[in-house]
């Protein structure tokens, strides 16, 4: 059974409206500002709704060959696609978030550029037609939107417009959330090593740079972050009271 017989697929919305969508789309995620579970499956949920011709969509997250992760997809064979390309180290979305560039498979049965994942895939999922749009750069990590159809030439320029200005503002939306992300967590380290600074002063009797300089060696010592080390002093303090 094909992937789109497997799901409720109609008409769906007028792809004219489509831009107008996709921005209200990363505003309203935009405003959560959370780089959760949730959110990251929004984007793929999104690219199956508004892209013309797509029967499902993953994210690939990856950091190199052996490290490929699929955090979310709309249906079992994109998780397939990206643990074929994990085996065999190549295919469409891995070489769209390496290359930085939108990656179009027209015919799967026809692509030879990746010979050991079409074989595979061929055989293993009814994929005929993948479309991959670069998705983020965070240091040495990089993801992709990928989008898959049960049949050939299912995609289109307007798929190719549409995905990139997709993938463009979840991108935006990603980075936003990722941020936020490490200013809370900076924020919280911050308080907890403040917190077992004093915690070090009131102890021993010591001024704050004599406290921060306490931690700062213990951290050293340990091989272990500064805030970890913070952590366990305020833990510990808690669970132990005078």
């Amino acid at each position: 059974m094909g992937m789109a017989s497997a799901m409720s697929v109609d008409d769906g919305p007028d792809p004219r409206d489509a831009p107008s969508r996709i921005a209200e789309i990363a505003r309203r995620l935009y405003e959560r500002r959370t780089l959760d579970g949730a959110l990251v499956a929004e984007f793929a949920e999104h690219a199956v709704a508004e892209l013309p011709g797509v029967d499902c969509a993953s994210i690939t997250v990856t950091s190199g060959p052996d490290d490929i992760d699929t955090p979310t997809a709309t249906h079992p064979c994109a998780v397939r696609i990206d643990d074929i390309q994990r085996r065999h180290r190549e295919g469409p979305c891995l070489a769209s978030a390496w290359q930085n560039k939108t990656v179009h498979v027209a015919d799967l049965e026809a692509d030879a550029r990746w010979p050991k994942f079409r074989t595979e895939a061929l055989r293993t999922t009814p994929v005929r037609s993948i479309m991959g749009f670069r998705l983020f750069v965070s240091g040495k990590t990089m993801g992709a939107l990928n989008v898959f159809a049960d049949r050939p030439a299912a995609f289109d320029e307007e798929t190719a417009r549409l995905g990139t200005l997709l993938a463009t503002h979840s991108a935006l939306v990603w980075d936003a959330a990722r941020r936020e992300t490490q200013f809370q967590e900076a924020l919280a380290s911050r308080d907890v090593i403040g917190q077992a600074k004093g915690m070090i002063m009131e102890r021993y009797g010591v001024d704050a740079n004599q406290a921060f300089d306490m931690l700062r060696q213990l951290s050293h010592d340990a091989n272990v972050a500064l805030a970890a080390v913070a952590a366990k002093i305020v833990d510990a303090a808690q669970s132990n009271p005078l």
